[in-house]
């Protein structure tokens, strides 16, 4: 899929599924987008994922043919937005938007001058997005994260931000956020559920798209099927861990 028609389809709010890659094993990589998911991202804020291997997993992507390659990074610097999409992402995850002026900064810093001040030199983005500014303006997509509680109370404005295309929920600090003392802690899954519906009602009314994190694809699946465009299932690295544990326990016969 090019960024193109990942962009189209996210803004469309038509459903679109991923997966997300914290380890910089660009082999590895290369497989999982041979997959079919629609985009793999890319962790640059909590993976184990340097300057070097952000550039070598999105070739990896492109490699596979198959998905769009996506980016978290690390904040919503304009070095680091550029550096990402100048590397060939086909779009921006941004944490910790707590604002619309948060989530407007990120907009900029993705946006060619005429809707942005992000700076020109697309070492190797010019090869697959655009090649004018204006186009590769249209093919990028830029998606806030939900997670933070300034960010649930400002939901309404951030998800009205110009040229922002999406809000992303980080299910484990959205929990935080609301009051939880851990990740899923069922102290707070009311509350918890509640910050959900409103997030994915919010950007429904404002016609932008809202995705979510999910630990299983029967997870994804439910976010889905409640009103959620787009959804990821992570990660690479839990998926490992969890594979080597289940034939691990086969070849003891402990199941």
């Amino acid at each position: 899929m090019t960024a193109a028609e990942l962009a189209a389809r996210i803004r469309n709010r038509e459903r679109c599924l991923g997966y997300w890659v914290v380890l910089d094993a660009p082999v590895a990589t290369e497989r999982l987008a041979r997959l079919g998911y629609d985009y793999v991202a890319l962790d640059g804020q909590h993976g184990l994922i340097g300057t070097a291997g952000l550039l070598a997993n999105l070739m990896a992507v492109d490699a596979g043919g198959r998905s769009a390659g996506l980016v978290r990074v690390e904040s919503a610097d304009p070095a680091v937005i550029g550096r990402a999409l100048d590397f060939g992402a086909a779009g921006v995850i941004v944490p910790l938007v707590d604002s619309a002026a948060d989530a407007a900064r990120a907009v900029s810093a993705a946006r060619y001058p005429g809707k942005g001040r992000r700076s020109y030199g697309p070492m190797r983005s010019m090869l697959r997005i655009g090649p004018t500014p204006a186009e590769a303006d249209e093919s990028v997509l830029v998606l806030a994260m939900i997670e933070t509680p300034d960010g649930l109370a400002d939901i309404e404005a951030i998800c009205a931000t110009p040229g922002l295309d999406g809000v992303y929920v980080g299910p484990s600090d959205l929990c935080l956020a609301v009051g939880g003392r851990f990740p899923n802690d069922p102290e707070v899954a009311d509350v918890f559920e509640a910050a959900l519906e409103k997030i994915r009602t919010t950007a429904r009314d404002a016609g932008i798209a809202a995705g979510i994190h999910n630990p299983t694809g029967e997870e994804a699946a439910r976010r889905l099927a409640e009103g959620f465009t787009f959804a990821t299932v992570a990660s690479d690295l839990v998926h490992l861990e969890q594979a080597a544990a289940a034939h691990l326990e086969a070849a003891r016969g402990d199941t």
